[in-house]
């Protein structure tokens, strides 16, 4: 009988050792789908951060250099006013004097009203930063619609 229970006793734990091994591998494969799942995600935000932060990139370098287009249209339009070539002038008009002065009115200056030199670099301070706001709002504008609504 000891003969006939030996290979009865090898064939019960052979079939639980393989009972155990194939849950094993059920297991590790279930495990390695949902690595793949994982890693085919994780591909896929890396694309789609990639190109959000390269359309970024496009968005800033476009705003950067209107930027300085409009900064250097400014500088050169302050430089032409300082050196003569053009005047900054006011639409302004200048009302006649109430004292009692008989005769032909006129005005002791009769040119165009102007902008104080204080004046004019306030003038441009203020082109400058709506040049900069201006761009800075285009820029954000853009940013929501090509990255952030995507």
């Amino acid at each position: 009988m000891r003969d006939a229970i030996f290979p009865l006793v090898v064939g019960l734990v052979a079939w639980l050792g393989f009972d155990l091994l194939q849950g094993q591998r059920d297991t590790a494969r279930i495990e390695r789908d949902a690595a793949v799942f994982e890693v085919t995600g994780l591909r896929e935000a890396a694309r789609i951060s990639g190109e959000m932060l390269a359309e970024r990139d496009a968005i800033d370098l476009q705003r950067t250099q209107e930027l300085n287009d409009e900064r250097m249209e400014n500088d050169g339009l302050r430089l032409a006013v300082r050196t003569g070539l053009k005047r900054l002038r006011v639409n302004a008009t200048c009302s006649a004097p109430t004292t009692g002065i008989t005769g032909a009115g006129g005005l002791a200056d009769g040119g165009s009203a102007e902008l104080t030199e204080d004046a004019r670099q306030d003038y441009f301070t203020l082109r400058d930063q709506l040049a900069l706001s201006k761009q800075m709002i285009l820029g954000l504008q853009d940013h929501v619609r090509r990255v952030c609504l995507r």
